[in-house]
């Protein structure tokens, strides 16, 4: 169990053993939020889960946090979708710092070769200002715009061994990662991993890793299946679609990914992402960078606007988000689902929270027929959400104000 000065609240208990006078979440002060409360009110139609910490500062400007849970079930599968990639980014950053090699920084030029019919080599990328990849360009990609390519990349480097042993040693056990995405690979080839070269500029050869694979095979456990019919190809299947050898994140766990990489002085020291104070402040400024304010690589905000991957209270809006906020986050979305854990940042008000939540949108309970309620639903519950958390904050009397310069980043 971590050491964070933390009160966990259960939505359900607090509903009924809570003093009337207390102003807790989710209780009251929804009727502006219509799909917030109608998400709310059938929670089991929606597999809602949400996880929102307050934070207050001690005399020493440390966190003191309060987590209040609503529906929390950890041992209830969802399909976790891209915001694996954050664990993966941050723990390509802990394996470069592990080899202590010279010359090998998260710059060092990346070469991905292939030797197997279902590999694919990445010997470029225009996207980069050299033209080359590397470990920490893949990581600004996976951070501003969620790109499948460069979490394949960094997955192939460090192989299921390696990321699911590292994830269990920090205390998070309801975490799996056994696949690459938007790639069709079976289970076998997923166990299999790409060799790779880091070269410096001339080309001479820093450290060369041979082709790997695993014996070992991470699957879920509990075989979970989702809806009631899924399309292969042009092909109705009429059953439910099997996620026994689907990656799997906790929202517990995702929450704790986040509070981990911008509070690490709140857990014991072998659960908290062994990086330097660069390689976090690297991690933490791309989470929060918008894609229009990104070089290399460059995004056009015409394409990727301000909330392309900022769910809470901005989701549904395409307008620029005012300077005033930053929202240090990963998201995902696939099969219905819809995940964002966020640790949100107000500067001029002193505003800081976090929150990590899940809903899935599927009336028909039918998967990859591209019919879900994302639009109608999904991204209005978490732009609700986010206003109507960001609200209480607002409202809320902090006995020390938050000194958050620490979180202000030149883009």
């Amino acid at each position: 169990m971590t050491k964070q000065l933390t009160v966990i609240l259960s939505a359900v208990f607090l509903l009924s053993s809570c003093s009337e006078k207390e102003d807790l979440p989710f209780q009251s002060g929804l009727e502006n939020y219509p799909t917030l409360s109608m998400v709310l009110k059938d929670s089991s139609k929606y597999h809602v889960q949400i996880l929102y910490t307050q934070i207050d500062r001690n005399e020493h400007a440390n966190p003191l946090m309060t987590t209040y849970e609503f529906n929390l079930d950890d041992e209830r599968y969802f399909y976790p979708a891209s915001t694996v990639k954050l664990p993966i980014a941050i723990l390509a950053l802990e394996w470069l710092e592990e080899q202590n090699i010279e010359g090998l920084t998260a710059k060092t030029i990346m070469l991905t070769d292939s030797v197997r019919p279902s590999q694919f080599p990445a010997l470029v990328d225009s996207t980069s200002e050299s033209g080359l990849p590397s470990i920490g360009h893949y990581i600004k990609k996976i951070l501003l715009v969620s790109d499948n390519d460069a979490y394949n990349r960094l997955y192939e480097l460090l192989g299921q061994d390696y990321i699911n042993q590292k994830l269990k040693e920090k205390g998070l056990n309801q975490t799996m990662i056994n696949h690459r995405l938007s790639m069709p690979m079976s289970p076998e080839e997923n166990r299999q991993f790409n060799p790779i070269r880091f070269v410096d500029k001339s080309g001479k050869v820093i450290l060369e890793i041979p082709a790997r694979s695993t014996e070992t095979v991470y699957s879920n456990p509990d075989q979970p299946k989702i809806g009631k019919a899924y399309y292969s190809g042009d092909s109705l299947i009429n059953e439910p679609l099997d996620f026994t050898y689907k990656n799997k994140f906790s929202i517990s766990d995702f929450d704790g990914v986040v509070k981990r990489i911008v509070f690490p002085q709140a857990f014991l020291g072998d659960e908290r992402f062994t990086i330097s104070e660069d390689h976090r402040n690297f991690i933490l400024k791309y989470m929060s960078m918008l894609p229009a304010e990104s070089d290399f690589p460059s995004y056009p905000q015409e394409e990727y606007t301000d909330s392309y991957s900022k769910f809470f209270k901005f989701g549904t809006n395409e307008s620029p988000i005012p300077a005033q906020f930053r929202i240090f986050n990963k998201t995902g979305w696939a099969y219905g689902h819809l995940i964002d854990g966020s640790y949100f940042v107000d500067f001029e008000n002193g505003v800081e929270f976090f929150v990590t939540a899940v809903i899935y949108t599927n009336e028909n309970e039918t998967l990859n027929d591209d019919t879900y309620e994302t639009e109608e639903i999904g991204m209005p519950f978490f732009a609700e959400l986010g206003e109507y958390l960001y609200q209480r904050e607002l409202k809320r009397k902090k006995q020390i104000p938050a000194d958050l310069s620490r979180f202000r980043f030149e883009y």
